[in-house]
């Protein structure tokens, strides 16, 4: 579950900081690596949310989008998108949004 600095550095590079037992914790699973974006499924929530993707922006902080997608991807709905977020409020921004614990 790990993605390759050489090919995706940006998208390694959010991998490390939201960092492995995070991954773990919110049961995240088909890590996809854009140029500047790293995009996964997450577990069950109370919020409905099954993607997550983190953007680099040009100011060098993220944009995160949380979405619901249907099982068949037919339908995709966003449900929250989080300008302005510093490396260091990751976490949070995430727990706030999926209603998981990224740590104990």
């Amino acid at each position: 579950m790990s993605v390759t600095a050489t090919t995706h550095p940006v998208a390694c590079t959010i991998q490390e900081q939201v960092g492995h037992r995070a991954f773990v914790m919110m049961g995240a699973k088909n890590l996809m690596a854009g140029k500047d974006s790293l995009q996964w499924k997450v577990g069950r929530n109370t919020k409905s949310v099954t993607h997550v993707t983190v953007r680099l922006d040009p100011s060098d902080t993220y944009t995160v989008t949380f979405q619901r997608v249907t099982r068949r991807g037919l339908s995709v709905k966003l449900i929250a998108e989080v300008p302005m977020v510093y490396a260091d409020c990751l976490h949070d921004v995430i727990e706030t949004e999926t209603g998981l614990y990224l740590s104990l």
